[in-house]
């Protein structure tokens, strides 16, 4: 009963302060867009390249319009690819034909769109997932076909043999290759390591452990399966820093780790399955040891729920953040007025559940699963979102265990020929040196000018000019730039130019 009476009070407190808050100028925003059976791009294969880029820009818009800086696009879902491989094929989501080339580079295609609209991009990988049915087409130069001994069957389901070396050194290349060739800015996992269990079915694994158990006994298979993920994580993520030491490693697991029945540093939850126990994935070893940049826990279920509470949930992970980036990911799917459940037929759930990870300051923001949902009416979330929460830019957060270097102060910020603001940046020999983006500043001369406020952000762009645009009343304001790294650490911002617009 006490429990019930705090959450009411909080959600009260919530309702009444969360329109006062301004929004913070650092927070991770971000959607998912999954491609895999065509849940939010391309709406359904076969359609034409002018079709899918024209799809792809109305939902980067909405993204954009939304407040969002950052988007995770799903570009390999089963083991095929959004990209021209030579490892792996096309995927079939585009054409409807797997290994047909859909006549332009989809990949390059998304990386160049979210970063004219000053998001980021994350590469989104399923590891170990190879085809969603057994039975379903694959192109012949499918790695199923072409290593059938490193793929199973669980299931209706095909899958890596995560305990085979060959198959962790595989995967390794698929990344790497993406890293190497594309400009991402993370390389983003969900939480498909080990397949969810099947009642009845175990797991065919037992020829690789046979063959590379080491040390764990067959008592300790779960053991073996868990340090089978922790060689694909730290490989990855050395093999990553190694090509370009800036693209960060981010993972998506399912929302709890392991219940605190079963582990005394587990959450207050009762959940059927987790991430330890049941997917292998020991997810904060690896914020431990350091292998990844960002978590990002699938809390989909709402506040005040009996047996994983997005509250409690959200404390037990900035508990668990170990100096690292910690987001929590928001199931904005399952929002609807037509919901069984009635937490989700309230336009206050999603609005909350930002409010409250917003007041933990070891979490640095949020994602949405996912984007079509961007598209219907969320109960009035979006215009929340683009009003309220998100109605003021903001940047991702900075990652200083990568790089807390800012670039160097911009030269020469003045007034150019008629209504333009230009600037020059330093020219830097290191990649990230280098300024990437800008912030140009505005506010009204006589007005106190703080940079921490993103209500004085008035753009952030690439170039290095900025036609203002007129107003009726001829104001003059204070313009100032700062510079943007590959990490957005910022540069000091420049000292004022007077226009009078």
């Amino acid at each position: 009963m006490r429990t019930t009476i705090g959450l009411v009070f909080l959600l009260l407190f919530l309702s009444f302060t969360g329109f006062s808050q301004v929004s913070p100028k650092r927070e991770f925003r971000a959607s998912w867009v999954a491609t895999v059976a065509n849940i939010d791009w391309p709406s359904k294969p076969g359609l034409s390249a002018g079709r899918q880029q024209q799809e792809a820009i109305i939902l980067l818009n909405k993204l954009q319009q939304l407040g969002m800086n950052a988007v995770i696009f799903q570009m390999r879902p089963t083991a095929d690819a959004f990209y021209p491989s030579e490892l792996e094929p096309w995927s079939r989501y585009l054409t409807g034909t797997p290994g047909e080339d859909p006549g332009y580079d989809p990949l390059q295609f998304w990386v160049q769109e979210c970063h004219k609209r000053n998001m980021e991009f994350h590469a989104w990988f399923n590891p170990y997932r190879v085809a969603l049915k057994y039975d379903e087409p694959l192109a012949s130069n499918h790695i199923a076909f072409r290593h059938p001994e490193w793929v199973l069957k669980y299931g209706n389901s095909l899958y890596f043999d995560p305990g085979l070396p060959e198959a962790r050194q595989f995967i390794t290349d698929v990344v790497v290759d993406v890293v190497r060739r594309y400009d991402v800015d993370a390389i983003h996992f969900d939480d498909y390591f080990y397949p969810y269990p099947i009642i009845g079915e175990a797991f065919p694994d037992s020829t690789s452990f046979e063959k590379y158990h080491g040390n764990f006994s067959k008592a300790e298979i779960a053991d073996w399966r868990r340090e089978n993920v922790n060689k694909t994580i730290q490989q990855l993520s050395q093999s990553i820093k190694s090509v370009k030491p800036w693209v960060k490693f981010g993972i998506s697991p399912f929302g709890v780790w392991r219940n605190i029945a079963d582990d005394p540093r587990g959450s207050k939850t009762t959940a059927g399955n987790t991430n330890y126990d049941h997917l292998y994935a020991d997810v904060i070893l690896w914020l431990e040891k350091g292998w990844i940049d960002y978590m990002l826990p699938q809390l989909y279920w709402q506040i005040g729920h009996p047996a994983v509470d997005f509250l409690t949930l959200s404390n037990w992970w900035k508990d668990h953040a170990y100096d690292r980036a910690m987001y929590i990911g928001h199931g904005v799917y399952k929002s609807d007025p037509t919901s069984n459940i009635v937490e989700w037929r309230q336009a206050s759930q999603l609005p909350n559940q930002i409010r409250i990870t917003r007041k933990i300051k070891e979490i640095g923001g949020s994602a949405f699963y996912s984007a079509k949902h961007f598209s219907r009416d969320i109960i009035g979330f979006q215009d929340t979102l683009s009003n309220q929460l998100y109605a003021y830019p903001a940047l991702v957060p900075p990652m200083p265990w990568i790089d807390n270097q800012a670039p160097a102060n911009l030269r020469k910020v003045k007034k150019g020929w008629g209504k333009v603001l230009k600037w020059k940046p330093e020219k830097a020999e290191q990649e990230l040196d280098k300024a990437v983006r800008y912030i140009v500043y505005r506010n009204k001369v006589g007005e106190t000018f703080d940079a921490d406020d993103p209500r004085f952000i008035y753009r952030i762009t690439e170039d290095t000019r900025l036609e203002l645009r007129k107003t009726p009343n001829k104001i003059a304001y204070e313009f100032r730039v700062s510079a943007l790294d590959r990490l957005q650490n910022e540069s000091p911002v420049s000292d004022p130019v007077i226009i009078k617009l």
